[in-house]
């Protein structure tokens, strides 16, 4: 099977659980030219009045200045990957089953089907594991 696997940076910020406030943030990626791919948003339980989104991918200059003026960085916390192919039956549980063969315990997975095509993103601890989660998925 032909996956394209990729290491990708997420950019976190932390948002007010608010009417707007997210549309504000998304708002000002947009003006800087952003296209994401990833968008995930919650409140945060253990922050009453707060919440978080992470975006990706922020690629050129003018889109990471406009980010770090909204209040998003580069999460270090969460190493990731985004992983695309044909969309099959199980196609996610084959990928994590992999990864937890090789030893690598996810911190946190994503995935959808358009069409005929998947895409995931997932998680991980550490760049260690990012490495070796690409070397496993490349061979599959």
């Amino acid at each position: 099977m032909y996956l394209e696997v990729e290491r990708v940076d997420v950019w976190a910020a932390t948002i007010q659980d608010e009417t707007g406030a997210l549309a504000s943030l998304l708002k000002g990626l947009q003006k800087a030219g952003a296209d994401l791919q990833f968008v995930i948003a919650r409140r945060s339980p253990d922050r009453p009045g707060k919440g978080v989104v992470f975006v990706t991918p922020l690629l050129e200059e003018q889109e990471r200045i406009a980010a770090s003026r909204l209040g998003f960085n580069v999460t270090q916390s969460l190493q990731s990957i985004r992983v695309r192919g044909q969309d099959q039956a199980g196609i996610i549980a084959d990928l994590v089953q992999a990864l937890a063969e090789g030893g690598i315990n996810l911190r946190g997975v994503s995935a959808s089907v358009l069409g005929s095509q998947f895409t995931a993103f997932l998680g991980f601890d550490s760049p260690d594991d990012v490495t070796k989660a690409i070397d496993i998925l490349g061979r599959l």
